[in-house]
């Protein structure tokens, strides 16, 4: 997956006007889902367009492709009293072959990469519930194309690195989880909630 887990950088991404909560704002859970609302879908493809084609270059202008027909879409939500509010974080699935399933466009914005209680990082949900999505759907094997600087996150959440290769211009490894750490997920519209870290000097 092209992971973006590194550390957060100061204010937001360009390309992302639907916030308008104060920088300083940190809501109390998340819930990382299968995409579900066509709002999902808009923000999920937007915070992708902010993060790897203007973040990391690794597009012009769009990085949609033909696994997006096929693809199924995972988000991670900030919640406002209970419900659903903003898309933070996004990845996709797709079987390439029976039991074969691949995850890629992993993309956390920014101000929310060590967000989360749970180790402090959405996207380890958002690969959590990846694999246990497409394992409750017959996944033999999962793998994913991760950039370099996030082998070692994928290996604390045991992936194997298979081989290196050029992925747009860059070195990617190939990695392949663990299915027997990855129960299988069987209601992917609710997926997994997810508190929020403490504000400094809060009590955990």
């Amino acid at each position: 997956m092209d992971a973006i887990t590194s550390s957060p950088t100061a204010g937001a991404l360009p390309g992302l006007p639907w916030c308008e909560l104060p920088c300083a704002y940190s809501p109390p859970t998340f819930r990382i889902k299968q995409a579900t609302e066509a709002w999902e879908h808009h923000q999920a493809h937007a915070l992708r367009r902010a993060v790897f084609c203007l973040e990391q270059g690794l597009f012009r202008g769009d990085d949609r492709d033909a696994i997006d027909d096929e693809a199924q879409l995972l988000v991670a939500c900030t919640c406002v009293a209970g419900e659903c509010d903003q898309v933070v974080g996004t990845v996709r699935i797709h079987a390439s072959a029976p039991g074969h399933w691949w995850g890629s466009r992993l993309a956390v914005h920014p101000s929310y990469r060590h967000a989360a209680r749970d180790g402090g990082r959405l996207g380890a949900t958002l690969i959590r519930l990846a694999v246990g999505m497409a394992h409750a759907q017959g996944a033999a094997r999962f793998q994913a194309h991760v950039q370099t600087q996030n082998v070692p996150l994928f290996e604390s959440l045991h992936w194997q690195l298979q081989t290196m290769v050029q992925l747009h211009g860059r070195p990617h490894g190939v990695m392949q989880a663990s299915l027997a750490h990855y129960p299988p997920c069987a209601t992917p519209e609710w997926g997994y909630l997810s508190l929020a870290r403490p504000a400094r000097g809060a009590a955990a």
